[in-house]
Order: C-alpha cells, then structure tokens, then sequence
C-alpha cells in the first residue's frame, strides 16, 4: 500500500519587487520567512508544496523571482497555480529553469493525485474556469479514476460569510461542481484568496481554505476588514483509504502589526 503523502499549503504570499514593501502594513517578505519557519520546525519535509495563488502583489517579475528563490531553497516540489494578484505568463517565464518551483496542472502522489486549476481573470478580482479547465479537470478525473483526488483552486467555490469577499468568489461554481459531483475519487478542494481559515464538508468533499502567510481578513465581516491573528499555513495528510487529516498551524509570536485603518489591498 501507498504511503501517506504530506502536504503543505503556503498561500496568498502577495510578494513585491522590494523586501521593504508592505501590504496593510505587513512586510509580505518577512511574513512569509517567520511562516517558513514555522513549518519546518513543526511539519517537514513534506512530500511537496502547495501555493495556491496571489504569488505576487506588484506582478513584477522581480516579485516572482523573489518567490523562486525562497521556495527553491526548500529542496521539495512547489506546485504553483495562479490568483486575482498573479499574471500567469510572468509566472511561467519566471519560473523556467527552477528545478521544483513549477506552474503545475496535475501531480501524482502516492495513491492521490493533485489537480490544480486556474481561476484567474485578466483585471478582475473574481474567478472563474474557463471550459479549457472544466474540460481538463473532468478528463483528469475520469483517466485517473483509480485516484483519490485533491482540486486546488484559487478562488473560493462556494461562499464562506464575509459580503465583501463572496462577491470575489468563483463565479461559476455550479459548473465546477457540475464535474466534481460526477466522480467519486474526489475527495476534497482547497483553495486560498480568503485569508483565512475555512472547514466544511459538501456532499461527503472536504472544503478548506487557508491563512495567507501574509494579512489576515476578519471571518463574517460585512465590509473590507483587516484580523488581528497571525498569519500561518496549513498542513495536510492524505491517507491511501482516501482519508485526510488537516490543520492550521499560526504563528505564536508575530511582531508585524497590520494597519486596520487600510481600506483595501
């Protein structure tokens, strides 16, 4: 039998072309180094990375080349897909050359395999899968049916109480699920672009959403609101049976102090 496999999520890093820049006053660099920190002294090696978008806040390719090179020197598989944030062709010219920072589509992984979609919209904060990556997912999960199956997503299929980011979710969800409904091997889907923590079940599927290893947005705010808890990562065990264990571990001690008069990010 397959081992487990373990699994990282680091997301919504929001890096600039500068180590000196912040976002709602939170330097993103050093945000991200301390949760870094923090997942190797709790939960490593894992057997890969997952980073699930908004890579960048400036869509430098300066910031790009920031995130290669804080994640090649994790030494594990980084698998990449794309946010509202992101522009993915900067990504794929960025990430060229890198050894285990890869914009992946699917990846096999003991007895699961990951699949990894993307959201993105030229100049919109909203997401949506255009009928290329419907197609795809649904031909992925059909040809590896022997497979249990975590989707990775950027945007949030379905909405997780706060007014403001709902109108920023996937915007065809009902065909997305339209798919994952048709095949038993799908197990769970994970997503970032909330910044914060998210836990359900639909339909016998997990769904999560993470922290962003930078600002946190405050759980059931009505209005653009900035939490005060740290930022941190989520950590993942995938069971051949298909089963899953999950968490989010935060920093502890954090000594970046948001601005919670920013009015937006």
């Amino acid at each position: 039998m397959a081992p487990p496999v373990r699994l990282l999520q680091l997301t919504d890093t929001h890096l600039h072309a500068s180590d000196e820049a912040n976002l709602c006053g939170i330097r993103t660099t050093d945000s991200l180094a301390r949760v870094i920190e923090l997942a190797r002294a709790h939960n490593w090696p894992p057997d890969a990375v997952l980073a699930t978008g908004d890579l960048s806040q400036d869509e430098t390719p300066e910031s790009y080349r920031r995130f290669v090179d804080t994640f090649s020197a994790l030494n594990v598989p980084v698998h990449c897909l794309p946010g509202n944030h992101d522009i993915p062709r900067k990504m794929a010219e960025t990430f060229t050359g890198s050894f285990n920072v890869n914009l992946t589509r699917w990846a096999e992984l003991g007895a699961w395999q990951v699949v990894l979609l993307n959201t993105s919209v030229p100049n919109d904060n909203g997401g949506e899968l255009a009928d290329s990556e419907l197609e795809f997912l649904g031909t992925t999960l059909r040809e590896n049916s022997d497979r249990h199956a975590l989707i990775c997503l950027h945007h949030n299929p379905v909405a997780v109480g706060s007014e403001w980011l709902d109108t920023m979710q996937l915007r065809n969800s009902r065909a997305f699920f339209a798919v994952t409904e048709r095949y038993a091997n799908v197990k769970a889907i994970l997503w970032g672009h909330v910044h914060q923590e998210y836990d359900a079940m639909r339909d016998g599927v997990r769904l999560l959403a993470t922290p962003s290893t930078c600002v946190q947005f405050l759980p059931g705010s009505r209005k653009f609101s900035i939490d005060t808890r740290p930022p941190g990562y989520r950590w993942l065990t995938l069971n051949p049976d298909g089963t899953l264990e999950t968490g989010v571990r935060r920093l502890e001690t954090y000594p970046f102090v948001p601005d919670l008069s920013t009015r937006g990010y």
